[in-house]
C-alpha cells in the first residue's frame, strides 16, 4: 500500500468496533479521506489529543486502490484549538468548544471526498490557527470563516452593487432571499436588514488574515445582521440545518 504524508485537519471521528475509530480528514493535496485509527479507542499513546475535531498537523496514512477506507498511521499536530479552552474562563471555552465543532461539520459538509481543494484547506488551517491562540473574537471569527467558505463556493452575494439596480450599495442594505443578494434601500423587500457596520466588516475581509479579524473583533449588532444572513445562506446551499449551529446559537452572544 502507498504511503502518504500530508498537511491535514481532522474533521471527526467515531468509535469503529472495540477499540479503533474511523477519522474524517482534510488533506491539503488529496482531499478529504476517511480512515481507520487502530486501537485510538483504547490507547491514547499512538494519538494522544490529536483526534480533536479541528487539530491541523502532518498526518501519514496508507491508502489502497479502490478502499473506501485508508489505514491512518499518526498524526503529528500543529495547531490543536481545543486546547487552548483550557486556558479560558468557562463561558469562553464554552464558545470555543461550540465553534470548533461547528467550523469542523460546515468544512465535513463542504469537501467532496478525494476531491483536493487547496484553497478551502487553507481557509480551515488558518481558522484552527487562530483558534489557537489565546484571546481574540470568536464571533469575528466565525462571520470570517462563513463568509469565506460561501465565497470560495461561489454563493456569497455582490457587496459592492446591487442586482437589480446597479447602483452602488451603501448601508444599511436588506438580504433577499427569493435574490440570494443585497438589495438597496430603493430597491428594497422581504428579508433580514444589514447594517453599515456589517457590510464594512465584510469589505475589510479581503486581505485580513482571521487572527487579525479576531483580533479586531466586530460590533454586536454587526455580528447578530451577519449572523442571520449567514446561517440563512448556508441553510440554503447545503438544504439542512446542521446540529453544532444550534449549539452555537444558543451559547451565543447573537441570541
Amino acid at each position: 500500500m502507498p504511503l502518504y504524508c500530508s498537511e491535514a485537519l481532522v474533521l471527526r471521528t467515531y468509535r469503529y468496533g472495540e477499540a479503533d475509530r474511523i477519522v474524517v480528514f482534510l488533506t491539503q493535496d488529496r482531499g478529504k479521506k476517511r480512515g481507520v485509527a487502530k486501537h485510538a479507542s483504547r490507547s491514547r499513546r499512538r494519538f494522544g489529543a490529536a483526534l480533536e475535531p479541528l487539530t491541523c498537523g502532518r498526518a501519514t496514512f496508507m491508502e489502497r486502490e479502490g478502499r473506501d477506507l485508508v489505514r491512518l498511521d499518526r498524526v503529528e499536530p500543529t495547531d490543536m484549538p481545543l486546547r487552548t479552552a483550557a486556558g479560558r474562563d468557562l463561558g469562553e471555552a464554552a464558545q470555543v468548544l461550540g465553534h470548533v465543532s461547528y467550523f469542523a461539520e460546515l468544512l465535513d459538509e463542504w469537501a467532496p471526498v478525494d476531491a483536493p481543494n487547496e484553497r478551502l484547506f487553507r481557509l480551515g488551517a488558518a481558522v484552527s490557527a487562530a483558534l489557537s491562540r489565546p484571546g481574540g473574537s470568536i464571533e469575528a471569527l466565525a462571520r470570517y470563516f462563513e463568509y469565506w467558505l460561501l465565497r470560495l463556493e461561489g454563493v456569497y452575494p455582490a457587496i459592492d452593487r446591487c442586482p437589480r439596480c446597479e447602483r452602488r450599495l451603501e448601508g444599511p442594505v436588506r438580504f433577499a432571499p427569493t435574490d440570494r443578494a443585497y438589495v438597496c434601500r430603493t430597491c428594497d423587500g422581504q428579508g433580514p436588514m444589514v447594517s453599515t457596520a456589517a457590510l464594512a466588516f465584510l469589505r475589510g475581509m479581503g486581505t485580513r488574515p482571521p487572527a487579525d479579524v479576531a483580533d479586531r473583533g466586530i460590533d454586536v449588532a454587526a455580528g447578530r445582521d451577519l449572523e442571520r444572513v449567514h446561517h440563512q445562506l448556508i441553510g440554503m446551499h447545503l438544504e439542512k440545518t446542521l446540529r453544532s449551529s444550534r449549539v452555537v446559537k444558543e451559547l451565543g452572544t447573537y441570541s
